[in-house]
């Protein structure tokens, strides 16, 4: 890279928030472990009230997301280093969570797979690898596309927020610096600025904790939007494993106060769906009436426990 164009980067990255620098740690390694914990503990304690500054913006991306995705859609994350990791681990988490496909919620990292473990030198600065990687996926009008990056201004993020929108997917920019490039290019910007990090420019701090709560924001809300709960209960929970198969009968339980041996019943049929069993429990259907009422109401439990037209 030509040294202009290093200068001009470094002038840049001089006028973000996340990189600001702060004499008043300039000498924070001579402190005492327990002095320095103190210290990051007080930092991450800004973060909350910065996300909920934010928060008007983010219920208006959730509330647009929860639409294009009732309409068949996608939420897409995409990001590079940290950001993208988060986006990948939020991706992952909504099919045990919510029994979602794993087409549905899709996470995307400058530079693949390989990028979650090792860093892939030059994957962020490339706006085309992001065109690459959303044409790969098929883009709709109907997904939404959110671009993750702390410094608001990664080529991989804002490329991919820029061609998503020129495509009409809803588009989202999350970043934690004021007036950003990528916030710009959304059609819904996020800038959660939780101010300049413990360790100079190291967005994996502050910054990564704040991406990290508006990704459980706009995932769980959205699904919660889409009937993937009951109340405060995963009635769509995939129950993958041992801990989550006692899981699925404990929520059954909370839902409906039904003794274990009605539980079991109900699950045997609904071949372990819990929202069917929970739904065949309280209005006392079989498994394939059941079934139907949950089909009419799109999978919200409690629209077909209220339901009054025929399941039939």
């Amino acid at each position: 890279m030509p040294t202009s164009t290093y200068s001009e980067l470094r002038a840049q990255l001089a006028t973000l928030t996340t990189e600001a620098f702060r004499p008043e740690l300039a000498e924070i390694d001579r402190l005492s472990t327990l002095e320095i914990a103190r210290t990051m503990n007080g930092e991450d304690r800004t973060v909350p009230d910065a996300v909920a500054r934010e928060l008007p913006a983010i219920a208006a991306a959730i509330d647009a997301t929860a639409e294009r995705m009732a309409r068949g859609g996608r939420l897409i994350y995409l990001g590079a280093g940290t950001a993208g990791r988060l986006g990948v681990l939020d991706a992952s988490e909504c099919p045990p969570t919510f029994n979602t496909a794993p087409s549905r919620v899709v996470g995307l990292i400058a530079g693949g797979p390989t990028a979650m473990v090792k860093a892939v030198e030059g994957a962020e600065d490339s706006k085309e690898l992001a065109v690459e990687d959303l044409t790969a996926l098929g883009l709709t009008e109907n997904d939404t596309v959110v671009g993750i990056s702390a410094s608001g201004r990664t080529p991989y993020a804002v490329g991919a927020v820029e061609h998503a929108r020129a495509h009409g997917a809803l588009t989202i920019g999350l970043s934690c610096n004021a007036d950003s490039a990528l916030a710009a290019a959304a059609e819904h910007g996020i800038e959660v600025v939780p101010g300049p990090e413990l360790l100079t420019g190291s967005t994996r701090l502050k910054a990564g904790t704040a991406q990290k709560l508006v990704l459980n924001m706009i995932s769980t809300i959205t699904m919660i939007r889409l009937g993937k709960t009951y109340g405060n209960l995963m009635v769509d929970v995939r129950a993958s494993n041992e801990k989550l198969q006692a899981r699925s009968r404990r929520i059954v339980a909370l839902a409906t106060g039904a003794p274990d041996e009605q539980i079991e019943a109900a699950l045997t049929a609904a071949d372990g769906e819990v929202k069917n069993a929970i739904l065949m429990i309280l209005a006392d259907l079989d498994a394939p009436a059941a079934a139907r009422r949950l089909t009419v109401s799109q999978g919200h439990l409690r629209a077909a426990l209220h339901a009054t037209e025929p399941t039939a």
